[in-house]
């Protein structure tokens, strides 16, 4: 359990290492975040699981790709799985789309992994673009469409404290911030060239 919510955020773990897998469960969030005594509404309970709640999140379900886990990708379960995950182009509106919503803590870490999903996909830019144009941002209204692209390009127009923050968040690298927003910088102008 983390977090000040109430009901208080989950993550499952498998296995008993604290750096292994685990699964939090997600649900979009409507409105401004509070009920109407003024109270916090950003998680629910639902059968004994615990939801965040997130803007966008439906962001996060067009055009999934589908990936096979167990033995042979060193996942220990018995047999192998099919899962749908977002595609990374999707993932990446998502978390342009809240950042000015989440703490500056999590603002950091959203940075690090827009970051680090282009430097994953960084040989295909060009599929990433075309997902955007061909599969995402039909999906999204114009206005958010142009949103996403501004901020994709002022988040990382400059070195900012949320950047060296982000830059900080490795333990297995050294990331530098002008490098971290450089190549962030890069990526998403590659990735949604030729945007309105």
């Amino acid at each position: 359990m983390s977090g000040e919510f109430t009901p208080p955020v989950i993550h499952y773990r498998l296995g008993e290492e604290d750096a292994g897998f685990f699964a939090e469960f997600l649900t979009v969030k409507k409105g401004d975040g509070l009920k109407r005594d003024g109270k916090t509404d950003l998680t629910v309970s639902k059968a004994g699981i615990t939801a965040q709640k997130l803007r966008y999140l439906e962001f996060l379900l067009e055009a999934p790709w589908k990936v096979q886990v167990g033995a042979e990708t060193k996942i220990p379960i018995e047999r192998p799985v099919e899962l749908v995950v977002p595609n990374p182009v999707s993932y990446i509106v998502q978390k342009l789309l809240i950042q000015k919503h989440r703490d500056p803590e999590k603002q950091a870490q959203d940075m690090l992994y827009i970051h680090d999903t282009l430097e994953l996909f960084g040989a295909s830019l060009e599929e990433l673009r075309e997902v955007w144009q061909d599969e995402v941002r039909p999906k999204m209204s114009a206005k958010t469409a142009k949103r996403a692209v501004s901020l994709g390009s002022g988040l990382f127009q400059d070195v900012t404290d949320v950047i060296r923050r982000a830059a900080r968040i490795p333990q297995d690298r050294r990331l530098v911030p002008e490098n971290l927003r450089a190549a962030a910088h890069y990526g998403l102008a590659e990735m949604f060239d030729g945007a309105e």
